[in-house]
């Protein structure tokens, strides 16, 4: 069911789930969607050498579960791309670049086989989580209020996930990596 609503000079039409026609904001909001999901998809790419990086069991375990997950997050963008009928389309990530720049140069300054190592992956990895929660926090306030429920739910439910994925990397960091890294 589509509606007309009238914004300052400009009239928009609105499909339930679809489109805002001649809005600047859904246009910004799509553009954000294209650059987390270049985000998400140069992650992946990334956290399974931060995996082999990892000195701790626990560690590597923590990056392949989110590995997992960050796959699902990039189909979960396909799916709001759909519901938006936009094309799922990438647009570089800036500030991802960076994050996974610095892992790299962790992974490049620290010992291997070192709990020093994995306390800068995991501060490395929280970094990221915390980009990616300030981001999905406002996607899911621009789709609120724009009348996308349906995407507003998708996007709620990945950042529930990247909360949790914090969380976890704390859990980690603080059941020994930290206290052990301290004393090397």
């Amino acid at each position: 069911m589509a509606t007309t609503t009238k914004t300052g000079t400009k009239a928009q039409t609105k499909t339930k789930t679809g489109k805002m026609e001649n809005s600047e904001f859904h246009d910004f909001f799509v553009d954000e969607l294209k650059d987390i999901y270049w985000a998400e998809k140069h992650l992946v790419k990334a956290l399974p050498k931060m995996k082999k990086a990892a000195t701790s069991p626990e560690l590597a375990t923590a990056f392949e579960k989110h590995t997992e997950e960050t796959n699902n997050h990039i189909s979960t963008l396909e799916k709001v791309f759909e519901l938006l009928e936009e094309k799922a389309q990438a647009k570089k990530c800036d500030a991802m670049e960076g994050l996974l720049k610095e892992a790299d140069s962790i992974i490049e300054d620290t010992d291997a086989g070192t709990l020093i190592r994995d306390a800068g992956l995991i501060l490395a990895a929280q970094k990221v989580e915390h980009y990616e929660i300030a981001t999905y926090g406002t996607l899911v306030v621009f789709a609120q209020n724009m009348g996308h429920s349906d995407v507003a739910e998708l996007l709620q439910t990945t950042l529930d996930n990247e909360k949790a994925t914090d969380v976890a990397l704390t859990t980690v960091a603080e059941s020994f990596i930290n206290q052990q890294a301290a004393s090397e």
